[in-house]
């Protein structure tokens, strides 16, 4: 059950409603409920206006997940590494576990786009435009690579 507080009690807790956190967080109210929802966030309370109230801390962990996120984790990745610290462990070597991971996922993409660099400069290399076009193709030479197997 959600506590209603009235606003001269959320002052005197230092609460935060959801629009100053959007503030100062730099992030979306709309953000906000969604990672609310997630569970990634715990309001604490709401206002005899019904806003949602959050702990002063809360801008912190927002700045922790969006932190997160920019180094390439899922919310759900995320939601797991918090968890941990909310039972009131240090997550530390669960996110190093994560960054390692993220770091064979960035090797695998680049090794991609490696190839697909490949692909394409091989294409323009060949390059020889035809002034007809068939009702059968449309790009003669992008259709002749990938009947060769090449696409």
């Amino acid at each position: 059950m959600v506590a209603t507080l009235s606003q001269d009690q959320a002052k005197d807790q230092l609460l935060l409603q959801i629009g100053q956190v959007a503030v100062q967080s730099q992030v979306p109210i709309k953000t906000i409920r969604y990672y609310e929802e997630l569970g990634l966030l715990k309001s604490s309370g709401r206002t005899e206006g019904r806003f949602r109230l959050f702990a002063h801390d809360t801008i912190k962990r927002i700045t922790f997940i969006k932190r997160l996120q920019k180094l390439g984790l899922s919310l759900q990745e995320i939601a797991d590494i918090l968890e941990v610290h909310d039972r009131g462990l240090a997550p530390c070597s669960e996110i190093k576990q994560q960054l390692e991971h993220q770091i064979l996922e960035i090797d695998r993409r680049i090794a991609e786009l490696m190839t697909l660099r490949s692909e394409i400069n091989e294409l323009l290399d060949d390059w020889t435009p035809t002034a007809k076009t068939t009702t059968v193709e449309i790009c003669p030479i992008i259709q002749k690579k990938a009947k060769l197997g090449k696409s």
